[in-house]
C-alpha cells in the first residue's frame, strides 16, 4: 500500500520465509471502485488455481466468504484487498492492491490437532513448495485472470469464484451471485434476497 502511489501498476512485493508465502500486486483500474473490486475475486481465483496445480489431485479445495482459502476444510490462507483511504465506490481509484497469504508449514513445536480449523500446505501433501514458487504461480494466474476478465467480462470472474465458494453451496433452491457493481455476495431463495457485503478493506 505504501508503494502503490509511488511505483504504480504491476509492482509486486513478496516475503521470503520458510513457513509462509505472502505477496501483493498493485493495480490501477480504469473503472469505478465498485466494479473494480472484482479484482479481489480474480486474486482468489488465482490462488485457488495455484494450489490446484501444485497440490495432490485428491485434495479438496474451497473458498470461505469472503477471503479464506481452505484445504480439506482447514483454513490455510487468505486473500486481501486494499483501497486508497476514503475512496468512493463511484469514483475511479488511483490504485488497488490485491494480496495473498498461505501457511506453508506450522512453526516448530506446533501440536497436531491443537487448532482443527486450520492447516498448512505441508500437512496436506504439498511437496517441494517455496514462497517464491507460489508467488510466481499466483502472479501468473492473476494476470491470466485479469486478461480473461477484460476479454470475457465480469461474469466469468464471478462464476469461477462461486464454483469454489463453500458458503451455502448445498442449500436447496438457493441462487448465489456476485454483484458486478460492488463485488458483494447475493443470495436469493423464494423471492427473498440477502446481501453479504465485501468489506471495503481486507488488508488487516
Amino acid at each position: 500500500m505504501a508503494l502503490a502511489p509511488l511505483r504504480g501498476a504491476g509492482t509486486l512485493v513478496w516475503v521470503r520465509a520458510y513457513g509462509r508465502a505472502e505477496a501483493a500486486v498493485v493495480l490501477e483500474p480504469e473503472m469505478p471502485l465498485g466494479p473494480a473490486r472484482l479484482a479481489f475475486h480474480a486474486a482468489a481465483n488465482a490462488l485457488a488455481d495455484t494450489l490446484a496445480a501444485q497440490g495432490p489431485p485428491e485434495i479438496t479445495l474451497g473458498l470461505r466468504w469472503p477471503d479464506r482459502v481452505l484445504l480439506n476444510l482447514g483454513a490455510c490462507g487468505q486473500v486481501r484487498l486494499a483501497v486508497p483511504p476514503g475512496a468512493s465506490l463511484e469514483a475511479v481509484p488511483d490504485w488497488l492492491v490485491v494480496g495473498m497469504e498461505l501457511r506453508l508449514a506450522f512453526p516448530e513445536g506446533h501440536e497436531a490437532g491443537h487448532d482443527p480449523g486450520t492447516t498448512c500446505l505441508a500437512e496436506e501433501g504439498f511437496e517441494e513448495i517455496t514462497a517464491a514458487g507460489l508467488t510466481v504461480s499466483w502472479a501468473r494466474h492473476l494476470m491470466a485472470g485479469l486478461d480473461e476478465w477484460q476479454a470475457r467480462g465480469a461474469r466469468r470472474v464471478a462464476e469461477r469464484y462461486l464454483a469454489r465458494l463453500l458458503d451455502e453451496a448445498e442449500t436447496p433452491g438457493l441462487r448465489r451471485g456476485i454483484d458486478p457493481a460492488t463485488g458483494d455476495l447475493v443470495l436469493e431463495r423464494a423471492g427473498a434476497r440477502e446481501r453479504r457485503a465485501l468489506p471495503e478493506m481486507l488488508s488487516a
